[in-house]
């Protein structure tokens, strides 16, 4: 098969605001910013550059209105304090209808879904 993944994009209203908060909350780079479109990469010379897919958020007319139908899952080594982040940068949590579970549903500033995941244990870590 010759596909590569190369980017995620995100629907949105204001790609710049929206890019550049990702891109604070990630520790990502802004690569390309036009008025319509703003990519993100991971930092460069990291382990995920040129592995991670890029993040690219697209303009659009109109406002985020349901429940994303695909979302990023972020593992943290500290979820308490990657929440906390999340919620100082402006991000919520959200009740999506997930019950109780380990991660914790949020939604950045223009109301997207993503989850933090709990951190692994150290016999998930060993077990790689």
């Amino acid at each position: 098969m010759a596909l590569t993944w190369q980017c995620i994009c995100i629907d949105c209203v204001d790609p710049s605001s929206l890019g550049h908060w990702w891109a604070t909350f990630l520790g990502w780079r802004v690569t390309h910013e036009t008025e319509n479109e703003v990519v993100l990469e991971p930092p460069e010379g990291s382990p995920q550059d040129g592995v991670s897919p890029d993040i690219l958020f697209l303009k659009v007319p109109e406002e985020k209105v349901v429940k994303n139908r695909l979302h990023m899952d972020l593992r943290p080594d500290d979820q308490a304090a990657e929440v906390a982040r999340a919620e100082a940068l402006g991000a919520t949590r959200v009740d999506i209808g997930q019950g109780e579970h380990t991660w914790t549903v949020m939604a950045d500033p223009a109301g997207n879904e993503f989850c933090i995941l709990r951190a692994f244990t150290a016999a998930e870590l060993d077990a790689d």
